[in-house]
């Protein structure tokens, strides 16, 4: 098994998880979309709920950010599994919507800026596994203010005051690179109220001589440097075999269903395959994620779907129904997937409850400092910008 968990990841853990819990202080009256068949409810057509928090993730892909992608892959679980139990003032459970670009590498478009959107907003963890499992690096000219503007331009960021809106931008080359001064991109986003925070790989001193403190101070956001390459070791548990075997299981309480199910299927297995080959820890955060109400694939898994109060099986076209339910009625249909809820159900649980005596095997066996001062450094300065949103965080 390999043995490999770094700084870069928390970074990304940090930022991505605490998006997850951005809320309103008051609850506001909503009215759920019906459920219907999969060609009426493809992604990005919902509509956004109130408690949603909007994360852009902007990463540099050229030659040198090898050990900053391969961080971004391993540490996406971890963003769900430490902030599953966070709650909003209102006691509600927010949405995370992740987006995605990469810019600084010689691959993309010179008229673009050397700047990519690889991903929209998505809450599709599957999705999110599988674009960051596609970036490569190359080149290049890495224009920070740039791809800022860009990012706040191209998506939908809403107008909701109570939401979290957050920019990651990390990299290695100086900050005011580029034609667009980064000041009148770090300023429209504060006049969006959405916070910069920068991730500058390297010393220190040198992010801030090369104005990357700037960059994030002026919205108010956190500066962070870090060793991108710096490896920290994994402790293996008694409890990851078995989890990883769960997590088998756990798949075949899924039933895909419209046009686009057995594809989303086939890419639930094959990020689960991503996340092995990349270490064996990870695939073990993943299926803790799994077991969590963060991974929910409503959209073509028909176990996921019938748990929104405005699900109807007679509205679901018999065409798009699996193999193993055409030819049944609606009863056995419904029977069906009352087999598979309650088995998954009952795999999560366990799953949870293995991961809670493996997070205390971790715990005990963690020598001082190993966690590093980062990533406690980070969660804090998270939670403190969070809680001008009324974040609250179990215990």
């Amino acid at each position: 098994m390999k043995h490999t968990k770094q700084i870069l990841g928390l970074a990304f853990m940090s930022f991505a998880l605490t998006a997850m819990y951005g809320c309103e202080p008051k609850a506001k009256k909503t009215t759920a979309a019906p459920v219907m068949a999969q060609a009426l409810n493809t992604p990005g057509k919902d509509k956004p709920k109130n408690n949603t928090v909007k994360i852009a993730l902007l990463l540099d892909t050229s030659n040198s950010m090898d050990g900053l992608i391969n961080q971004a892959k391993s540490q996406l679980w971890d963003i769900v599994n430490k902030f599953t139990h966070a709650k909003c003032g209102n006691e509600q459970r927010p949405e995370l919507q992740i987006a995605l670009y990469q810019y600084g590498n010689d691959n993309l478009s010179s008229n673009e800026g050397y700047i990519q959107q690889v991903l929209n907003f998505s809450g599709d963890l599957d999705e999110i596994s599988e674009k960051l499992f596609s970036l490569t690096t190359n080149g290049g000219e890495e224009f920070c203010g740039e791809v800022i503007h860009t990012s706040l331009k191209q998506l939908d960021w809403g107008n909701n005051p109570d939401n979290l809106k957050m920019i990651f931008i990390a990299g290695n080359e100086p900050f005011n690179q580029g034609k667009l001064n980064y000041k009148d991109a770090v300023t429209n986003a504060k006049e969006k109220d959405i916070v910069v925070n920068t991730i500058f790989c390297g010393n220190y001193e040198q992010g801030i001589n090369t104005e990357w403190k700037s960059g994030a101070t002026l919205t108010g956001g956190e500066y962070i440097a870090i060793d991108h390459n710096r490896k920290v070791v994994h402790i293996d548990t008694p409890y990851d075999d078995v989890i990883i075997k769960l997590n088998s299981k756990l798949n075949q309480t899924y039933i895909s269903y419209g046009a686009l199910g057995s594809a989303k299927m086939e890419k639930q297995r094959v990020q689960d395959d991503n996340a092995y080959e990349l270490e064996e820890a990870v695939a073990v955060k993943r299926a803790v994620s799994k077991s969590s109400r963060l991974y929910n694939n409503k959209q073509w898994d028909l176990v996921d779907a019938s748990k929104d109060e405005s699900f109807n099986i007679s509205e679901i076209k018999k065409e798009e129904l699996p193999k193993e339910l055409k030819g049944k009625s609606e009863t056995e249909i419904k029977a069906y997937i009352e087999e598979k809820k309650s088995d998954r159900a009952k795999i999560q649980a366990e799953i949870q409850e293995l991961n809670a005596k493996r997070e205390k095997f971790i715990a005990a066996q963690q020598q001082e400092g190993e966690k590093g001062e980062l990533e406690n450094a980070m969660l804090e300065a998270i939670k403190k910008q969070a809680a001008k949103k009324d974040y609250k965080w179990e215990e």
